[in-house]
């Protein structure tokens, strides 16, 4: 029993706390907690430089704070939104002054009647009346540049969440076109498989399933590690070699120590759809696609080569050429996801077309990435898919 009461006294204790912690951060505290701060400032500044005791200094200061509260609100709540916000610069400096002339004798007037017995602080009164007039504008003022930079810090979190909001929508969308095509494509290979009860039908379907599981799932972080995604190029090539008639030459090399680095995912994809879309079709008699993945421990580069027709493939409406979107996607992930941290080259000739990317994956202060003035993809590989 004693037990059960000290859990319930404990989850009393933790949500009054939580309650306690909301009502805290909310903006009336904010405030509150301000004023009060510079309450404190100014009675120990009074109390350690002038002649009064501690409880007059409280009791003169907390005169002074009440004037300038209601300055204050007056310039955020009425003069900042109506006339600074709108561009009317004088009309809001006269208003501004207006009220510090307004409120200013106010002030001194009930401080003069209230310490009537102090002669003092009406002899401070007296002698410093355009002093207690520039405190009170200068207050005023220090709001309005206190409103200015909060104004600016939430715009520009805004403005933050926004384009990572749009940047992230961007790169679900850009990653959703990827493989639509090719899934359809395999589908229908398995489809014609299936009916010649083809032993390969069964390898298609366990393939096709890795990768279904990687798109669908694994996908979903914006980082995957290499590895994963190495995997899936090789499913997929694997694929295409069921698919594709023989005598075309696939290969993937991977060279280097394959570990702990992380990539965005199916980046490297598209390359590889493209150089079948473009490299392997019906117009090309001996064609090839050979990929050289060189890993490093902060970056990769990829080279790609493949043989080109002497016509592009054509979409079954329309005619743009298919598979064109492909590396507009690709340039434009790269663009959201490593700015200033890739380069991309690309290699044009009648027989033969070739992509080479350095990409870091790591800051570029970090890694520095050799020049990539070189295609030349004839390294041995440590592994080799064929």
């Amino acid at each position: 029993m004693s037990v059960s009461n000290n859990d319930t006294s404990k989850e009393d204790t933790g949500t009054f706390l939580d309650r306690l912690g909301h009502t805290l951060t909310q903006q009336p505290f904010y405030h509150a907690g301000g004023w009060l701060a510079f309450l404190v400032l100014l009675v120990l500044m009074q109390w350690r430089i002038g002649d009064f005791s501690f409880g007059l200094s409280a009791a003169n200061e907390a005169i002074n704070i009440v004037f300038y509260i209601i300055v204050v609100y007056i310039n955020l709540l009425y003069l900042f939104p109506q006339y600074l916000k709108k561009g009317q610069y004088w009309t809001y400096l006269l208003l501004l002054l207006g009220v510090a002339l307004i409120f200013t004798p106010l002030k001194l007037v009930l401080k003069y009647f209230l310490f009537s017995k102090v002669g003092s602080i009406q002899e401070d009164i007296l002698n410093n009346l355009y002093a207690y007039f520039f405190s009170t504008f200068l207050v005023a003022g220090l709001s309005t540049v206190g409103k200015i930079m909060i104004d600016w810090i939430v715009q520009n979190r805004k403005k933050t969440v926004t384009q990572n909001e749009s940047m992230q929508s961007e790169l679900r969308f850009l990653k959703s076109q990827i493989n639509p095509h090719f899934l359809f494509n395999t589908l229908n290979s398995l489809y014609a498989l299936t009916l010649k009860k083809d032993d390969k039908a069964p390898d298609i379907v366990i393939k096709l399933s890795e990768m279904m599981r990687y798109m669908l799932y694994e996908c979903n972080e914006p980082r995957v590690p290499l590895s994963k995604e190495i995997n899936y190029l090789k499913n997929y090539l694997d694929l295409e070699r069921l698919r594709q008639r023989k005598g075309i030459d696939i290969q993937l090399k991977v060279n280097g120590n394959v570990s702990d680095q992380m990539i965005a995912p199916l980046m490297l994809i598209p390359f590889l759809e493209n150089s079948f879309k473009h490299g392997v079709n019906a117009n090309i008699k001996d064609g090839f696609v050979v990929a050289t993945l060189n890993v490093e421990p902060k970056a990769v580069h990829f080279i790609l080569e493949n043989s080109k027709g002497s016509q592009m493939p054509s979409q079954l409406h329309g005619n743009r050429p298919s598979g064109g979107i492909g590396l507009v996607n690709v340039r434009r992930r790269l663009d959201l996801l490593y700015k200033g941290c890739y380069e991309l080259n690309i290699r044009e000739s009648p027989s033969t077309y070739a992509v080479h990317l350095d990409l870091e994956l790591a800051p570029a202060s970090l890694v520095k990435l050799p020049p990539s003035s070189s295609f030349d993809s004839s390294s041995h590989g440590t592994e080799v898919f064929r």
